[in-house]
């Protein structure tokens, strides 16, 4: 595995995670634009990734193919070594001095595949890649999340009240064990409004920078 400098994640890597109709998305675009309105080189990112492994696993998830629940675990983990060492990856933009602020990361694996396969594949599969330096994980009530998500045009197979209600449980209960190896994680209410969200986020944030708001 490429080696790294752990201060880069740890000053600059940033991950936003929540269930699905969380709002996360919203979010970590805001936080992007307010980083930069603040000076701040910033870059976005996803996962699944835009890359073929990303692509393929955005395929399972629309319904369009189907494998096997370890499969899936598998092909995240991929991605996820890809978007952190390959080219254009969030190692190389750290080590440009950029931000990199990602919606989902290792928790988001610990949490949907540790409910659709157990969850000591995902530890496994995951427990080599490092802590970002901070964690925001949104709380909303998994109701008020799938009344969000009914507008969209394109559903996919995790969007059920039954099966976000366990992830949000693994969620907890994923992100209890990696508080206890070290990561920071900050809860965020995401069941107010927008700006509102948007404000916990700022003012966490840039504490963790060391800037004022």
């Amino acid at each position: 595995m490429p080696s790294y400098n752990t201060d880069e994640f740890k000053n600059r890597f940033i991950v936003i995670e929540g269930i699905d109709g969380a709002g996360t998305t919203t979010q970590v675009r805001l936080l992007a634009e307010s980083l930069i309105a603040g000076g701040f080189s910033c870059i976005v990112t996803a996962e699944p990734t835009m890359n073929h492994i990303g692509q393929l696993i955005r395929t399972i998830l629309s319904g369009e193919d189907i494998v096997a629940p370890t499969t899936v675990a598998h092909l995240f983990a991929a991605d996820r070594n890809e978007h952190l060492y390959g080219k254009n990856g969030i190692i190389e933009n750290l080590k440009a001095g950029s931000i990199v602020v990602s919606d989902r990361y290792v928790l988001s694996s610990l949490a949907y595949q540790g409910t659709t396969c157990g969850p000591r594949l995902p530890w496994l599969l995951n427990s080599t890649f490092p802590a970002p330096g901070l964690t925001l994980l949104f709380e909303v009530d998994p109701e008020i999340c799938i009344t969000r998500i009914r507008s969209r045009l394109k559903k996919e197979i995790y969007e059920t009240l039954e099966f976000q209600r366990k992830v949000q449980n693994m969620y907890e209960r994923m992100a209890d064990r990696l508080s206890h190896k070290g990561w920071r994680i900050e809860r965020i209410d995401g069941s107010k409004d927008i700006e509102s969200v948007h404000q916990q986020i700022e003012s966490i944030v840039f504490s963790f920078l060391g800037v004022e708001c």
